[in-house]
């Protein structure tokens, strides 16, 4: 969505995007719409593809679309699209990197604050074992898959 409002220059597609990165940052995917259909139908019919993350740099990476998307919408409404835009550039990057290769820039970012110790690592107690996470969608994790 954000490489379409950069392609067709219609900004209003900014509102959405917000919305959908601050339901997200809130609850998760349970109020978002995008997420709703994540979870709900893309993501079920790629469970070969699939890999399970714990929640807290998933919720990380989309606060800072939040912080992204939320500035390129003030700055649409004070200054302009040519100048918003510009700041939408970042984030279609990260997505690409996450839609293409599997690889959540935003969730590298939060392993390197709590390897600074920026963000202690209770906050994500899952982080280190994922096994529950697996088990919970169906999967046998043990040492022979």
């Amino acid at each position: 969505m954000c490489l379409l409002a950069l392609v067709t220059s219609w900004a209003w597609l900014l509102v959405p995007l917000t919305y959908g990165f601050v339901a997200r940052v809130a609850s998760g995917p349970t109020l978002s719409p995008l997420g709703q259909f994540a979870t709900r139908v893309s993501g079920p019919r790629l469970v070969a593809w699939q890999r399970f993350v714990p929640g807290p740099p998933k919720r990380f990476a989309q606060a800072i679309g939040a912080v992204l998307t939320s500035a390129a919408s003030v700055t649409w409404f004070v200054v302009g699209w040519s100048a918003a835009r510009w700041i939408l550039i970042p984030l279609v990057i990260a997505a690409s990197l996450e839609g293409f290769f599997g690889y959540c820039l935003g969730c590298t970012i939060f392993g390197w604050l709590i390897r600074a110790q920026l963000i202690p690592e209770s906050v994500c107690a899952d982080c280190g074992d994922l096994s529950k996470r697996y088990a919970a969608a169906g999967y046998s994790v043990t040492a022979e898959n």
